[in-house]
């Protein structure tokens, strides 16, 4: 990934239709952006760890502190040293990397089973394999989440500086809600793979259920919040009042809906974390990235406006939620849902 973008970006940011007076800063941003990620992919991996045997605070600790040297480190480079977009980026990867360290660290001082031995580090080819069967289509799930969002990109970036700057605030305001949302289906992902390797499947449904509760009232409250507070929180990224208004406009048609979201990926969690990660990224790929191409091709491209171009997002994640709750449905009658004999089912 860090060679692919450091060479790739300027490319890339062509495909994007990127204007041409952004063009060298996006260029520069991306270059070093993409230089940490290896450092980002050492931190998720402890994040994975930790989540998987239920502690999630140490990673939480971790990241808190990293975040804290990102704003300070932002201040001191684009404030103090004048480094503009390269000195945002390289307070992010710098921050990546002491999150990376910090983990990893911990990782090998600590007991049990999961401690690091960086002198044991080898592959094995049959956990390899079981990693890939679950791991890859995962990260083809996340791929072809991004490609739409490129397409969305692509897009919205036909419409001039200000649509773009809006846009960009919106986004990042609802990244907020959404990182809300996406732990419940970390966690289900966890709690459904350790049930069904107790050989408790009903126990995957309460987690289910569980999870779905709560990402739903997370991405109502939050989208509501960000919503109503969307004025000071856009005012925060750009003072510019049509910068501001595009950004409302979009967090109206995306952060509103966003429980839509929330409760799609859990389901997905819970599919991966029962053993069946391909058929959440088939479904994946046809209702993020197909669905979204098909409706910038037709749908906005018959009506050229900002608010029809984000209204392909909740219907997208709608029609994909609908769909996994359908796969599971089949999939727990026929697979997952325990099976007792005559005699089993008396004892009980």
């Amino acid at each position: 990934l860090l060679i692919f973008g450091f060479f790739g970006s300027r490319p890339l940011l062509r495909l994007l239709n990127t204007k041409p007076e952004l063009l060298d800063k996006a260029t520069l941003y991306m270059q070093i952006y993409f230089c940490g990620m290896p450092a980002l992919a050492l931190y998720n991996f402890g994040n994975a760890v930790y989540s998987a045997i239920g502690n999630t605070k140490k990673p939480l600790y971790y990241l808190l502190f990293s975040g804290i040297v990102n704003v300070v480190l932002n201040l001191v480079f684009v404030i103090g040293f004048k480094m503009s977009v390269a000195g945002v980026a390289l307070a992010t990867i710098i921050s990546q990397a002491v999150s990376a360290a910090l983990v990893t660290r911990s990782l090998m001082l600590m007991d049990g089973p999961t401690q690091l031995h960086l002198d044991r580090l080898a592959i094995k080819p049959h956990i390899m394999r079981m990693i890939i069967q679950i791991g890859l289509p995962a990260g083809i799930q996340s791929c072809m989440f991004s490609l739409s969002n490129v397409v969305i990109q692509s897009s919205v970036n036909s419409f001039g500086s200000i649509v773009i700057a809006g846009n960009a605030a919106g986004a990042n305001v609802g990244n907020f809600v959404y990182q809300a949302m996406n732990t419940f289906q970390q966690a289900v992902t966890c709690f459904a793979g350790q049930n069904i390797g107790a050989r408790k499947p009903r126990r995957v449904l309460s987690s289910m259920y569980v999870s779905l509760f709560w990402a739903l009232s997370f991405g109502v409250v939050f989208g509501v919040l960000s919503c109503v507070f969307g004025t000071q929180l856009l005012g925060l990224y750009s003072p510019d009042p049509a910068v501001i208004q595009v950004g409302l406009n979009r967090m109206y048609i995306v952060c509103g809906p966003y429980f839509l979201c929330g409760i799609m990926d859990v389901m997905t969690g819970v599919l991966r974390g029962v053993g069946y990660s391909l058929l959440p990224m088939i479904v994946s790929l046809m209702g993020a990235c197909v669905f979204r191409i098909f409706w910038v091709m037709t749908i906005f491209a018959a009506n050229r406006t900002m608010d029809c171009l984000m209204i392909s997002y909740p219907v997208s994640w709608a029609l994909t939620f609908l769909v996994l709750v359908v796969i599971f449905a089949v999939l727990w009658k026929k697979k997952i849902r325990p099976r007792y004999t005559p005699e089993e089912l008396a004892a009980r």
